[in-house]
């Protein structure tokens, strides 16, 4: 797993940060305790190799003891270990995470030297000094190392997600050094001064390179979050957050814009996304809203893109139907235009009348798509006559669910009506045409925009998060999906 990755998806409610606002999100994100304990243990490999960088210097001194001047110094340290066996991330209501280790040691070799100039004496006369010299190796172990790290969330000027550490304290209970040598006994009449300075070269690093991580590695990888998402050529969505992070003790909600847009031209929907009450439920470690805001201004773009038009030909229609898309079946049903057009195929355009709403309730999904169906007969030199105009409205259950990190859907019709609504052939009931619009609609033009739902809308996740126990339940306005997170 790249370490990029590990830092994105330990913070990853960053990504998706919003706020209470007047204006309505038509997209949530809710992080929950569960869902920063598992980013937290992603997070610590990585920062735990980071802190593995910390640098002792080689350093020397002197000191005078009652026996004498003492030199000494320490140089070729390595660091074999950096260990954080405790932590745990919290949050802090207004503000955002702080995260606390404790029990971390690091265990550390190299090579000391020192120099003894003792002081002889005999009764009262000094007598000559005398010089020992020792060196060897050592072994350190820093224990009881304790850090604390406030991490402030926010959002920028474009909508995308902010982390920067707001403050950061450290704490070494105890520093143990082991010197092996001859003379290495007398090291014990200076250590306070040995544990001292290796306890303030540890100390000094320890935050600086926890801000640096933050502020260098997973502040510029969340700025590369899209803030939308490209369906295709007409559509895309707008995942931006609408203000800084709104933060409890309990969860981080995240509230993104969460509306599609045209491409070609941008206009504001006319239409506002409606409140979300989101449910107390802290089973998962995270939770999707998606309004109906965001499903409607997707039918609202298509629409106003002139996107939502089917055509029907014969060669669609499946041979086992009696009822083909031409004038000689359909004259069967209208004599009239297998006497004006003999012997010719047909063509339907199908098309929206309006933009078509989604209508969530609780346990239950609609859709109402009001569509015009234009009739034409194709002639000889493949120009097109037009026949008849039917307003056609349907009812379908919509059902939704995740897919590799997709919402998708499907559609099942349940009711057509039509109402002529205007006739190049002259006067006919429309009901003689149940059957065949019935049978079109169902098994050519439905399966086509299923197709297109298949493909689904990207829900705003980072590469390699993957979402494992979805469980989706509509409520007023919304569908709430819960996931648990697994960084693949």
């Amino acid at each position: 797993m790249a370490s990029a990755h590990r830092v994105a998806l330990a913070f990853m409610l960053a990504m998706c940060m919003g706020a209470i606002g007047a204006i309505n999100p038509g997209f949530v994100v809710r992080i929950t305790q569960k869902g920063l304990d598992y980013a937290r243990q992603e997070g610590m490999s990585v920062l735990q190799k980071e802190l593995s960088k910390i640098h002792i210097p080689d350093f020397s001194g002197s000191t005078h003891t009652h026996i004498g001047k003492v030199k000494y110094s320490f140089s070729s340290m390595n660091i074999r270990s950096f260990q954080l066996p405790n932590s745990q991330i919290n949050l802090v209501p207004n503000v955002g995470l702080k995260l606390s280790i404790s029990g971390a040691f690091i265990e550390v070799d190299g090579q000391w030297r020192v120099r003894y100039k003792l002081m002889l004496y005999a009764t009262d006369n000094m007598l000559p000094s005398s010089s020992i010299s020792d060196h060897g190796h050592f072994d350190l172990k820093v224990e009881g190392i304790s850090i604390s790290v406030g991490m402030k969330l926010g959002s920028d000027g474009q909508g995308r997600p902010t982390i920067s550490p707001s403050d950061c304290s450290s704490y070494i209970s105890n520093v143990d050094v082991h010197i092996s040598g001859k003379f290495s006994w007398l090291v014990d009449i200076f250590h306070h001064q040995i544990d001292s300075a290796f306890r303030k070269a540890i100390e000094d690093q320890i935050c600086p390179l926890v801000s640096q991580s933050i502020s260098s590695k997973l502040g510029p990888l969340l700025q590369t979050l899209p803030v939308t998402a490209k369906i295709d050529h007409v559509a895309a969505i707008d995942y931006s957050l609408i203000g800084p992070p709104s933060v409890t003790a309990e969860v981080l909600d995240a509230q993104l814009k969460g509306e599609f847009f045209y491409l070609s031209h941008r206009s504001t929907p006319p239409f506002p996304a409606l409140p979300m009450s989101f449910p107390v439920d802290h089973d998962l470690m995270v939770y999707f809203a998606a309004g109906s805001y965001l499903f409607n201004t997707a039918g609202f773009v298509y629409h106003s893109a002139g996107a939502l038009v089917f055509n029907v030909t014969d060669d669609m229609i499946p041979k086992n139907f009696s009822v083909r898309l031409n004038t000689s079946s359909f004259g069967t049903l209208i004599p009239q235009i297998s006497k004006m057009y003999p012997n010719m195929l047909m063509k339907l355009k199908i098309e929206s009348a309006s933009a078509p709403f989604l209508n969530i309730k609780p346990g239950n999904l609609t859709i109402s798509p009001v569509m015009d169906i234009q009739a034409y007969a194709i002639l000889p030199n493949s120009s097109l006559a037009p026949l008849f105009l039917l307003n056609v409205t349907t009812n379908a259950l919509v059902k939704i669910a995740v897919n590799s990190g997709r919402i998708v859907g499907n559609l099942e019709l349940s009711r057509v009506e039509m109402v002529l609504k205007h006739s190049d052939v002259g006067p006919f009931s429309v009901t003689v045409l149940n059957l065949a619009v019935n049978y079109y609609i169902s098994n050519v033009l439905l399966p086509q925009v299923n197709e297109i739902l298949k493909k689904g809308y990207p829900l705003p996740l980072l590469d390699h998060v993957q979402l494992t126990d979805v469980v989706l339940q509509p409520y007023e306005n919304f569908i709430l999906f819960g996931a648990n997170v697994h960084n693949g």
